[in-house]
Order: C-alpha cells, then structure tokens, then sequence
C-alpha cells in the first residue's frame, strides 16, 4: 500500500510530465473532460448531472474554469465512494484519493458540497446517509483513530506504538476528526430533514465522542491515548513517551495532530477547540430533534466549557495585530502564533460556523494569518498562500486559498483566489495538494478529492452570492 508521502512524491515526479502539452488540452487548445467515461464511474448523480449543466452556463459553457469546475466538483462522487449495506443500512466508504482509506475528516469534507442537492436526489441522500453510517461504525471501533480501512486490511503504519487494530489505517488522535462527523450529521439533517440515520449506534458513537472529548481534557491525567512511530520526520510522532508536550487542563482539550497529520507543538490547538464547541451546539440541536434529552445537556455543557477556556487562553495581544486567537497553546500561558492550510484552521473558522466573519478578534486573525508575519503564509512568483509543515516551506495549498475566498467578503480578493486557482493546477484540471510557490508544475498529490469538490463548492458559492463576478475572472 502506498504511503500519503510515497504519493505526494510520485505525484510531484509526475508533474513534470506536464511541461510540453499540459493534461486536457488538445492541439486546438480546447478542454478536454478529465472525468472518468461514464461506465467507470463510482456513483452517478442525475442531480450532480445538472448541477454541472447549470453552472457551466453560468461560468461560460467555453471557459477554463467551467472546465475546472466540471472536473472537479463531481470527482468524490466519480472516483473514491463505495456503496453498498451493512446491517440492513446503507453504507458508504470514501477513500481520499491517492490513499485507499477513509478519513473521517476528508470523507465528511468531501461529501459535505453534495448537501444542497441531496434532496433532489434520493441514491445521492442515501449515499450520504452511508457515510453517516459508516462514521459511526468507525467511531465506535477506535474514536482515536483518524483513517479507517474498508475491512481489517491491516496497514503499513501496523507497527506505530499505539493500540493499532486491523480495521485501522492510522491512529493519529485529531480533535477534527471526530468534529466533521457531527457537521456532516448536522448539515445532512438540515438539508433533507431526514433522522433515519440517528439511531442508536449514532448516538452511541456521539457518546463515545463527548466521553474522548472529556479525556483528553485531561483533567484526571493524560487520559488512554499515546503515540509513537519509528520515524525521522519529527512531526510524525509524540515526544514524551507518546503524550505530546505537558499542558495545564483548564478546559482546553488536547490535541496530539493538527489536521495535517502533523504532531502538535502544544497540544491545545485553537481552531479545533472553537470548531467542537461549535460541533457540540450543533450536536445539542440534532439531539433535541432526536428526543435525546440526555445527550443534548452533555454537549451543551461541554462545548460551554471549552468555550470559555478559549475566551481565558487563546485570546493574546499581538505587537503588530492586536488581540488575536493564537494557534495553540498549553494552559501554562505559552502561546504559538501562526496558520496552517489544512482545515479547521484559524483562517476558516467562520467557513466551519465556529464564529462570525466580522468578529473583530477573527479578522485581527485574519489578517495576521495572510501577512508575513504568519511563517507559513509564502509569496511567490505563481501565487501567494498558506502552507505549512506537513509538505514543508514555500509549498502553497489551494485548500487555503479556496478558503480565503470562501471567508471574504471582498469582491476583489475572491476573484484573486478564483484566478490564481485557475492559474496553479498545471494544466491537469484538478486541484492539488500543494503546489510551488513560484512553480505551480511542482505539485503533491495528483489526486487529492477533498481539494477538488471545496473547489466546486466554492465556485456554487460565487456563482449565488456574485454571479457577474465569474464571467469576469473565467478564462
């Protein structure tokens, strides 16, 4: 099995393929479909199917990003989703893309633009209603794992020191990673008003989180959860026999990987504290609907408390950009200023309803997040961006600037992430993982489906807030 680094290697290898004649343009420079023929693909949705009709006379039936978005926004459903049932109910595995395993937060992530049209299509909300399922099932098997196998396959990570099992691909614990279940959970419900996936394996599993939450606020010691791995990448493991540096409990829950897969440098990491107290709001109201009294007042009282830890910890006065939310911190009044691109991320906090767009304190954020004084904001030649540890330095992810545009309010800002995003795949049709900041040919990951469908779901998102503004930028 391939590691995600063996296949961010390959893919930047492969990239320089693409110097002579860039992938999907003919000799007459037309827009070939990167799309699989009809018959290879994983799942078809007539409702994705007009969608796409839809927008590409919207964009320009003829454009460059009518083609971007074609290629794009399908390319969860067209290539990583197997359907099938389980237990009578249905069931849906989504692999990433290059890795065949399923996170829990690239597969809710990947699914969650579909939501709008669900309705529409009643294989697509069963579709989704699969994923629900599945999460569940996964949480229930290891609620500290972050990538689940298909089956008991095993995985090339079977000999990290922790309490790896069959089922799992990796056991990175990341307080996302059991956020994304509940938002999907939560928007699917909003979209459909369907419940019927809510049953009583989903609310065990919503226990198994709040009672994961709990430990790893680590108020009666480091809780069960510790992680090493043989390896010469410091952020790829645990210091501290497998616990992470020390932090103070103050309500704060710990964090042993950021989003990237990366180690924590102080396990108390901001956007993911402030999005699960958004996921328990949102799990509090799902219960209500549900009838679940119990679950409810355990979510409230939870996402009240970290809620208020934030307001007392990760709030500091910066020299240049006032009052802030620092990125992490360790309850001992130690503070780490910066953003990475993978999602939650300071940047994206009111993308994921974690907090308004015109708080004063997020857009004190904001703008340190996208200046010089954020090490992991790059400028170069191709484009400007946030990257971060994970691919390393001047490596600029367009899930970042998709999320700059999806967060602003700033005509001219979002055509500028629009155009650089349409000047950076390559030529191939796809968005990446990572590309050069000065050499968008120098990428990471060729196949990468969470960063395709945010794409789609960005341009939708222009396309009903400013329509005019999409022709203009197009190509």
């Amino acid at each position: 099995m391939i590691t995600r680094r063996e296949a961010m290697k390959l893919a930047a290898i492969g990239a320089a393929s693409l110097a002579v004649e860039p992938l999907g343009f003919s000799q007459k420079n037309k827009f070939i479909s990167q799309r699989p023929a009809l018959g290879q693909r994983k799942f078809v949705s007539k409702a994705m199917e007009a969608k796409i009709v839809e927008a590409k006379r919207a964009i320009g039936e003829e454009s460059e990003l009518a083609w971007l978005f074609e290629n794009c926004f399908p390319n969860t459903l067209d290539t990583t989703v197997r359907v099938g049932t389980f237990d009578g109910k249905p069931d849906t595995f989504v692999i990433t893309g290059d890795i065949n395993a399923m996170w829990l937060r690239d597969s809710s992530a990947q699914v969650w633009p579909y939501l709008p049209i669900a309705k529409a299509d009643r294989d697509l909300q069963t579709l989704l209603a699969g994923v629900i399922n599945r999460q569940a099932r996964c949480i229930l098997i290891d609620p500290y794992a972050n990538a689940f196998n298909f089956d008991h396959e095993g995985s090339e990570w079977d000999k990290d020191m922790t309490k790896m099992r069959p089922e799992l691909h990796e056991r990175k614990w990341e307080i996302d990673s059991l956020c994304y279940p509940i938002r999907l959970a939560h928007g699917y419900w909003k979209a459909t008003g369907d419940t019927s996936p809510f049953d009583a394996q989903w609310r065990e599993a919503m226990r198994a989180i709040i009672r994961t939450f709990r430990e790893q606020q680590r108020k009666e010691g480091q809780g069960p959860y510790s992680f090493q791995r043989n390896t010469e990448t410091p952020n790829d493991t645990l210091n501290l026999a497998g616990y992470g540096n020390p932090v103070k409990p103050c309500g704060l829950i710990a964090s042993g990987f950021r989003p990237s897969d990366d180690a924590c440098i102080y396990p108390f990491l901001i956007p993911s504290n402030l999005f699960a107290v958004a996921s328990m709001k949102n799990l509090a109201e799902l219960a209500d609907t549900i009838a679940d009294k119990e679950l409810s007042r355990m979510a409230r009282e939870l996402g009240s408390e970290v809620e208020a830890a934030i307001g007392r910890y990760a709030v500091a006065e910066h020299l240049k950009f006032g009052k802030m939310y620092a990125f992490e911190v360790d309850g001992y009044g130690n503070q780490l200023f910066m953003d990475d691109a993978n999602v939650p991320s300071l940047l994206s906090l009111p993308y994921l309803g974690a907090i308004r767009p015109d708080n004063p304190i997020y857009l004190n954020t904001r703008r340190f997040v996208l200046s010089e004084s954020n090490p992991y904001f790059f400028q170069g030649k191709a484009a400007d961006g946030i990257g971060g540890p994970h691919v390393g330095k001047d490596m600029i992810w367009p899930l970042a600037i998709i999320m700059r545009g999806l967060t602003s309010n700033d005509d001219k800002e979002i055509a500028q992430c629009i155009t650089t995003l349409r000047r950076t795949h390559a030529g191939t049709g796809f968005m990446h993982e990572s590309f050069h900041k000065n050499d968008p040919a120098k990428f990471t990951r060729s196949w990468f489906a969470w960063a395709n469908t945010l794409f789609g779901e960005f341009v939708l998102h222009v396309m009903q807030t400013r329509p005019k503004l999409l022709a203009s930028v197009a190509g």
